[in-house]
């Protein structure tokens, strides 16, 4: 039941569905509202490819027009979640590039994550085993990140003579566990426990492993069965804040709060609790 004027009206071409898209360099399905992306080299650890970053990328692209997924979780076949660029693929031609190439690839990988993070679709990471060098910052870029106790993660760039400053870890991190825990990590390399990534906050849950895509697939269900519209509301204003001071963050959500009060899920949620029932969202 729609409780505002006038009809749903959609600009020509501006959405899309990707229930049927075919991915070429990891797994990819939706199932009620939910995308889950499998990285799909087990036998690797599930490195990335200069292939499958721009895939990545253009995936998460279009998740901004998509309107069959409400959230995401992302994670790796077998019992790994990605152990970074790989050695082969990525890593031994960065050598023999020029400086222009390089720059091009660095700046391909810092889109990655700006997808990631423009997306309206709140994304769960769900980490098992591995979780390096690029793969740490997939998990970092992601809203919600589950975790196991077996997990290692490591922002290993100061490992293999490069700065941790890579695809956004020196804003992203210190934000998520504190300054110094992130200097911490990002200067040595080691790897961070499952119970340490809890305890510092990286975490929000440590699950069985044989449990955990379960888990972050049943959180993101529940997402996606909540006021989306609001749901990515939230993820702007939570990266735009960032670079706001208080008073222009208050008013910033002052705005974007009166823009949720229009919107029909918020007429239902009123609606379903003078009726003591239990709101139906639909995005809109």
């Amino acid at each position: 039941m729609r409780h505002l004027p006038g009809q749903p009206h959609q600009l020509p071409g501006n959405r899309i569905t990707l229930a049927d898209y075919q991915a070429r360099h990891f797994r990819f399905a939706v199932s009620g509202g939910v995308a889950t992306l499998t990285l799909n080299r087990p036998e690797r650890k599930n490195p990335l490819t200069f292939d499958s970053y721009a895939e990545l990328r253009d995936l998460f692209l279009d998740m901004r027009h998509a309107d069959d997924v409400k959230s995401v979780v992302i994670t790796g076949a077998g019992e790994n979640f990605c152990s970074g660029g790989d050695v082969h693929d990525i890593i031994g031609p960065l050598t023999q590039l020029d400086m222009p190439g390089l720059l091009a690839f660095t700046r391909m990988t810092g889109d990655l994550v700006k997808a990631m993070r423009a997306c309206p679709q709140p994304i769960v990471a769900a980490v098992d085993g591995v979780c390096a060098g690029a793969g740490a910052l997939l998990a970092l870029a992601s809203d919600i990140r589950f975790g196991t106790e077996r997990s290692k993660t490591a922002f290993l760039f100061a490992r293999v003579g490069l700065a941790g400053c890579d695809m956004g870890a020196c804003a992203l991190l210190p934000r998520v566990i504190g300054h110094g825990r992130a200097a911490e990590l990002l200067y040595s390399g080691r790897s961070m426990s499952g119970m340490e990534a809890l305890q510092w906050g990286f975490f929000n849950r440590v699950c069985n492993p044989d449990a955990l895509l379960a888990e972050a697939q049943s959180f993101a269900a529940e997402l996606a069965a909540g006021p989306t519209f609001a749901h990515g509301m939230t993820k702007k204003m939570l990266q735009q804040e960032w670079n706001m001071g208080v008073d222009e963050a208050i008013e910033a959500e002052a705005q974007a709060q009166a823009i949720c009060m229009a919107t029909n899920d918020f007429h239902r949620a009123y609606h379903a609790f003078v009726a003591k029932q239990k709101p139906v969202f639909e995005g809109d």
